[in-house]
């Protein structure tokens, strides 16, 4: 079962700015990577994905309300590449 998406307007308001879209987050939450976990995040656990479209890398930030079985997108960017490393699951030190 596909879990619920919910859009913080943050999200929202990046995506636009990012020319991202929704089918670009559903697919990087849905097939990515994740690469950083942040497990103490409150009210709820959250994770950085790395997902591509077509070469373009995007980054999704979400967190899991598992008692609902939905996903609360936080926001979503296309990573730096003077700040991460060449596969973009790294930031340089």
């Amino acid at each position: 079962m596909d879990k619920k998406l919910i859009y913080r307007f943050h999200a929202l308001q990046r995506m636009i700015e990012r020319d991202i879209s929704e089918s670009d987050v559903r697919q990087v939450i849905f097939g990515g990577k994740v690469i950083q976990e942040y497990l103490d995040d409150q009210p709820f656990p959250s994770f950085l994905k790395l997902g591509f479209n077509g070469p373009r890398p995007i980054h999704v930030v979400a967190a899991e309300d598992q008692k609902n079985h939905t996903l609360i997108i936080i926001t979503a960017y296309e990573p730096d590449v003077d700040q991460w490393t060449t596969d973009f699951e790294r930031r340089q030190k």
